[in-house]
């Protein structure tokens, strides 16, 4: 089964057998949630959606975005990505993923963010 792994330059420190994942975060500046969707393929993973409950530095919402239930909602056409690369220090925080509607920090599978370690790749891999 196709899923998604976690880790850096292809070292695997996590194995999720996902078809679908939310990755949320709040901004380090406005603290205003961003969720982005993104379904797992074997060309990478693709961005179906994003969301973000407001406008901030550096937050600016598409021409597009439609506002719904207090979020805007946007589809930004990209490639897959392959990897999804994620800057991750402590003093930024941590960013959650969600399946399901169950969000845990990544920091559940693979340890709090460090310095030594100040980013994570996600992508696409076989977890059966």
């Amino acid at each position: 089964m196709i899923g998604v792994c976690l880790g850096l330059t292809s070292v695997v420190w996590a194995q999720l057998s996902v078809s679908h994942f939310t990755l949320a975060w709040d901004h380090t500046i406005e603290k205003i949630r961003w969720e982005e969707d993104y379904r797992v393929t074997e060309q990478g993973l693709v961005l179906e959606e994003a969301r973000v409950r407001g406008n901030g530095a550096g937050m600016e919402v598409p021409d597009d975005a439609r506002l719904e239930n207090g979020s805007w909602h946007y589809r930004h056409p990209l490639p897959p990505l392959q990897p999804l690369r994620l800057g991750r220090t402590p003093e930024a925080g941590d960013y959650q993923l969600c399946v399901d509607g169950q969000c845990h920090a990544l920091s559940h599978w693979v340890g709090a963010p460090t310095t030594r370690h100040p980013f994570i790749q996600l992508w696409p891999c076989n977890t059966g």
